[in-house]
């Protein structure tokens, strides 16, 4: 997957506007982190990535580009 792709998807997922994040994006920035989001996340790296995560890995998250290599994982 491209990183076009993957920040489509987490835009997508943020429910943000198109080009609105960027890998360096601080999480803690972004008004929609909050916990409906970070659900959001889990389900999305499930359904595209088949990842398992839990609330340990969503707390070590701080950017944008932590979101992204876990989807490489």
């Amino acid at each position: 997957m491209t990183n076009e792709k993957k920040l489509e998807l987490i835009e997508e997922t943020f429910d943000v506007e198109p080009g609105t994040l960027a890998p360096e994006t601080e999480l803690e920035s972004i008004e929609e982190w909050g916990s409906l989001t970070k659900l959001s996340l889990i389900v999305m790296l499930d359904d595209e990535c088949g990842k398992t995560i839990n609330n340990d890995i969503i707390r070590s998250l701080k950017t944008v580009q932590d979101i992204m290599d876990l989807m490489e994982q």
